[in-house]
């Protein structure tokens, strides 16, 4: 087949034992972004299979329209860039690996390295390093602090065992179904919203983007938690209501550590995430890693030869293919 992969920004995937499961197939590699789908379509105007990098492209009906030889999309994990119902009606079929069970390690150990990072002050004092100067000020020690988690799924669990190792304390928030998993599991849940973000030391935001979990951390929310308490979001920057975290941070109340920004890539400077004080910020690196790629990718290659052999496998629309 002809595979197009995108948005492979540092050519990381020929390096890795998973690409071998491409021999075979007409491959290219874009290494840049094109977000104009029409100049996106000309470039794609031959592939049969395109493969998407995580959500860093989307995919709607005009750029569908203009690839009357692509026969298969093949990417892993939540698809809310693509227009499923668009590839359906291209004759397009999607295929994801919802990989059950399986969390992103790396979301995970990133989501502590930004909690270790803000609380030890770890980036400021490099800094001053740096620029030549020694200690820039005192940082704090987590072991006996409360990290609070909202949304009780794979990822934060990971989260949950890495702060329990170095001595943190662990309570739950998310939906209804959430909770009640949580309690029946035998976690702390506090009695209501506020109570948990107002005696969380850390909360960490770990659930999916949906239209009915957009915005669900509201200007209340935060208003509720303690004077120097860190918010961290390496999931989703819409879970945060439009403008609260930066209208929050403004105030220098609390801290944030954030991987994820409403618009991607973020390259503004004058950003508040990007520069105040009280805020971590990283260019959503957290399932960034050669290790986590080589899982994802050998999952989207299988996919991409299980159709060649005419048996596709994690079919979202499998009404194209009957």
């Amino acid at each position: 087949m002809k595979v197009h992969i995108l948005d492979d920004w540092f050519d990381t995937l020929r390096g890795l034992p998973c690409f071998a499961k491409l021999d075979g197939h007409d491959v290219t590699v874009w290494t840049d972004h094109e977000p104009d789908p029409a100049k996106l379509a000309a470039r794609l105007a031959e592939a049969e299979c395109l493969v998407l990098f995580r959500e860093r492209t989307k995919v709607g009906p005009e750029l569908l329209a203009r690839l009357p030889n692509l026969k298969l999309i093949s990417q892993r994990s939540v698809y809310p860039h693509v227009d499923v119902p668009a590839c359906t009606q291209n004759g397009v079929l999607l295929s994801s690996n919802m990989h059950s069970g399986t969390p992103s390690y790396a979301a995970a150990e990133m989501t502590l390295a930004l909690i270790l990072a803000s609380y030890r002050q770890i980036p400021q004092q490099v800094a001053s390093l740096r620029c030549g100067d020694w200690q820039m000020g005192v940082g704090r020690t987590l072991r006996g602090r409360r990290l609070g988690l909202y949304g009780y799924g794979r990822i934060a669990g990971a989260v949950a065992e890495y702060a329990r190792a170095i001595g943190m304390n662990v309570q739950w928030w998310g939906s209804e179904n959430g909770r009640a998993r949580a309690k029946a599991d035998g976690q702390v849940v506090p009695k209501d919203r506020a109570t948990f973000f107002a005696s969380s030391d850390v909360v960490s935001l770990h659930v999916r983007l949906k239209p009915e979990t957009r915005g669900i951390i509201t200007a209340a929310d935060l208003a509720a938690m303690q004077p120097r308490s860190l918010l961290v979001n390496t999931s989703r920057s819409g879970l945060i209501g439009a403008g609260v975290l930066e209208a929050e941070i403004a105030q220098g109340r609390i801290h944030a550590a954030v991987d994820v920004f409403d618009s991607e890539p973020m390259v503004d400077g004058g950003n508040i995430l990007a520069t105040h004080e009280n805020v971590i910020a990283t260019p959503h690196i957290g399932y960034v890693t050669e290790d986590e790629f080589d899982l994802q990718f050998s999952d989207i290659f299988d996919q991409i030869n299980a159709y060649a052999a005419g048996a596709p496998i994690h079919m979202i629309n499998p009404e194209v293919w009957t």
